[in-house]
């Protein structure tokens, strides 16, 4: 397709080369011939195909106009007009075809340009390969008229220009018609091996199918898996492959009905590490299958160190998130209130320390604090007998950096380092921790960085100063070597890091163009008719139904009023001072997805009647918070989501509400700094003043009487945050694409 830049200079080229070919076409026969009588109507047909073409551009001046070089324009609207118009004189003028070909060659010329407008408004081709394709075309029908077989000449066409010309359907009796047919499959899939499976589904005969297959295969694992699973032809085909031992792997998967399963491990299957039967013999053990991840990780960790990715590798760290969530980290959070350490953290103690680390940095922004802190990593660091530096070693420093961001939030940072034998080993960790972040794949690397600092500034002054001078020496690194992403990355770090002692004024807004971070006028608030709309999400589960029922509670009738007469929503409307509404849908029960209906519905009418919430507030556990993502709006400028310090939550509000600030906390939110917050939030909205962030957490930190207030993050502290916003406007609004 002509979207493949690889290949349009080579189309442009070729296209005026054929330029030259007709440049010299006598206008004054063409203008001056008329077709026989009983032609006219077939004429009048592409008459009216070629206006089309000429109108393409919106102007209907008769003129093609697609480029800024006005030679080409000219020499497009030259082919458009006498071009055109020379294949119907030759045609009309050889008499050694009968009347009725004559005819058919005619309308084809019609339906050829009639498809050519039709792609070229899809995207699908360009009107730069116009002269091209039509004289392609006129060449087959002087091939075809003579009975030749105009498969050869196909094969030396691009594939645009061919593909143009096939469908044209003038062919459709050529002796070559069916082999053409498979050959624009070949040319097509050749550029665009990610649609193979697809193509393959819609042409599963074509000759050389398993070669296909076979080619794009490792390229594409997860696309064979889903194919394979096909109870179509393709399917059949992908499963009767028997000379391609990866095919048939995944294959083998595919039609098990716990294929998933097997597919973390495909790298080893491959390789003959692991067979089927060994993983069959952990798969139903919830401990036993954890483990085998865990070795797989750390194997495949081995090899990625000689620049061996295996196959899987992707699908292995979604299985461990899965499993580390689903078996051990949703177990001991759900147990937070139990006080007793060997009921709430047995399920965890079976556990080796590389097992416990996983456990970890795959649950960042599920686990709760407490199961960190007096769980996860005290047992971890027994296991590896108080050696910091012997763990990072075994597991080959494989997602360490969350790891230390994740010690810094949870304060256990210092004590990680002081396991190091060699002080100088803890501080070479720390320099590399800040180092080579422009070669990171994706964001997520610079946002464990930029988050950990303002816990590390808090406790760890000394550490924070090494930080804060390696960040600005690969600043100057990156910017020596000309590395754009990199200069950027550490020049947002350097400024933010500096930015967290508040006493600098650095001005953010000023430096990165992101909107302000301290503070959020009420008219960002108020919508057109000066109002405020807020939406409150709740989930249907036994914790949702009774914090719903405390929220109402919150709201005295002297100063709010409650409808509650939607049987699916309520809405809270301030009676004093400026008008605020609170709409919030009722947990109805989640095992029959009411309360997701509920929401739908209540999203649904906020848009019918265009009333777009500014603030957007989750109340409910954290493995709820993507739900309330995909949901909030756009218009969101305060998100609170409690439990929402990972990387892919943060970035997935700042995609969906990009202007957000974002309250975030480390642990489980709690009751009793959450009423304090939102009291004082409502409050201040409702008095139409501005959310000035630091005066108003100085505030709140006094009304709040629990411990634990420490672990709500406020959003000029949200430095990761912060570090996505200002990366993606420096970089001119591109997203960082995780590899």
């Amino acid at each position: 397709m002509i979207a493949n830049t690889r290949y349009l200079f080579p189309l442009i080229s070729l296209a005026l080369f054929s330029f030259t070919s007709f440049a010299q076409l006598d206008t004054t026969v063409l203008k001056n011939f008329v077709p026989v009588f009983r032609h006219q109507l077939f004429h009048d047909e592409v008459i009216k195909e070629q206006k089309n073409i000429l109108d393409y551009d919106g102007k209907g001046d008769g003129q093609l106009t697609v480029s800024t070089n006005d030679e080409i324009n000219y020499l497009l609207t030259y082919a458009a007009k006498w071009k055109v118009a020379s294949i119907l004189y030759n045609i009309e003028k050889d008499s050694t075809l009968a009347d009725q070909k004559k005819v058919f060659y005619i309308r084809r010329t019609a339906t050829l340009l009639y498809n050519l407008v039709k792609n070229w408004k899809a995207k699908l081709a360009s009107p730069m390969n116009l002269p091209a394709v039509l004289e392609a075309y006129e060449d087959c029908i002087n091939l075809d008229e003579r009975g030749k077989n105009v498969e050869g000449y196909f094969e030396k066409l691009p594939y645009e220009i061919a593909n143009q010309v096939f469908l044209s359907n003038a062919f459709e009796n050529n002796s070559g018609y069916k082999s053409i047919k498979d050959l624009l499959v070949k040319k097509y899939c050749g550029l665009h091996p990610e649609q193979v499976f697809r193509v393959l589904t819609n042409n599963p005969d074509v000759p050389f199918a398993d070669s296909l297959i076979k080619a794009v295969s490792k390229k594409y694992p997860e696309l064979l898996y889903d194919y394979a699973q096909a109870g179509n032809k393709l399917g059949y085909i992908i499963n009767n492959i028997k000379d391609d031992p990866f095919v048939m792997a995944v294959a083998r998967m595919a039609r098990n009905r716990s294929g998933r399963l097997y597919y973390p491990f495909l790298g080893n299957i491959i390789n003959g590490k692991l067979s089927f039967e060994a993983i069959d013999s952990v798969r139903d053990d919830s401990i036993g299958y954890y483990r085998l991840l865990v070795k797989t990780r750390m194997d495949y960790m081995s090899r990625a160190i000689n620049k061996d990715t295996a196959y899987g590798f992707r699908e292995l760290g979604k299985m461990l998130e899965t499993k580390a969530t689903d078996v051990f980290i949703n177990t001991i959070n759900g147990l937070h209130e139990v006080d007793d350490p060997n009921v709430r953290f047995k399920i965890i103690q079976p556990l080796t320390a590389e097992e416990l680390y996983y456990l970890a940095v795959y649950t960042d922004g599920i686990i709760y604090t407490s199961s960190f802190v007096n769980g996860v990593y005290p047992l971890m660091m027994k296991r590896i007998n108080n050696r910091g530096d012997s763990l990072l070693l075994n597991i080959k420093f494989d997602k360490y950096r969350k790891f230390i961001k994740m010690d810094a939030g949870y304060n256990t940072l210092s004590d990680f380092l002081s396991s190091f034998p060699r002080h100088e080993d803890a501080t070479t960790l720390m320099r590399a921790f800040v180092s080579g972040l422009e070669s990171s794949g994706s964001l997520e690397d610079g946002v464990d960085v930029a988050d950990s600092y303002a816990s590390i500034t808090e406790s760890m002054k000394p550490v924070a100063n090494e930080m804060l001078k390696n960040v600005k020496i690969n600043y100057e690194r990156n910017k020596a070597a000309n590395n754009k992403r990199g200069t950027v990355m550490y020049d947002l770090l350097y400024k933010l890091f500096l930015s967290a002692d508040t006493s600098t004024k650095i001005d953010l807004s000023k430096e990165f163009g992101i909107p302000p971070i301290y503070n959020v006028p009420f008219k960002l608030l108020a919508n057109d008719s000066g109002r405020v709309i807020m939406e409150v999400f709740f989930y249907g589960d036994k914790d949702g139904q009774n914090i719903f029922e405390g929220f109402k509670r919150m709201f005295s009738p002297v100063i709010w009023r409650i409808d509650n007469s939607n049987p699916e929503w309520i809405a809270i409307t301030s009676l004093k001072g400026k008008p605020v509404t609170i709409f919030a849908n009722k947990p109805l029960p989640e095992e029959l997805g009411e309360d997701e209906k509920a929401q739908k519905d209540l999203m649904e009418y906020l848009e019918k009647n265009k009333l777009n919430p500014t603030v957007t507030i989750h109340r409910g556990h954290s493995y709820y918070a993507e739900s309330t993502i995909s949901q909030m709006f756009p218009s969101s400028k305060i998100v609170f989501l409690g439990s929402c310090g990972g990387y892919h939550l943060i970035d997935d509000i700042l995609k969906k509400a990009p202007d957000a600030h974002i309250i975030a906390s480390k642990q489980i939110g709690k009751t009793a700094i959450n009423r304090p917050f939102f009291d004082l939030l409502m409050e201040t909205v409702r008095n139409g003043k501005d959310i000035d962030w630091i005066p108003f957490w100085q505030d709140l930190e006094k009304r709040v009487k629990v411990e634990g207030f420490e672990d709500y993050i406020p959003p000029y502290k949200n430095l990761g945050a912060l570090f996505i916003k200002a990366y993606k406007i420096a970089m001119g609004g591109t997203e960082d694409v995780e590899k």
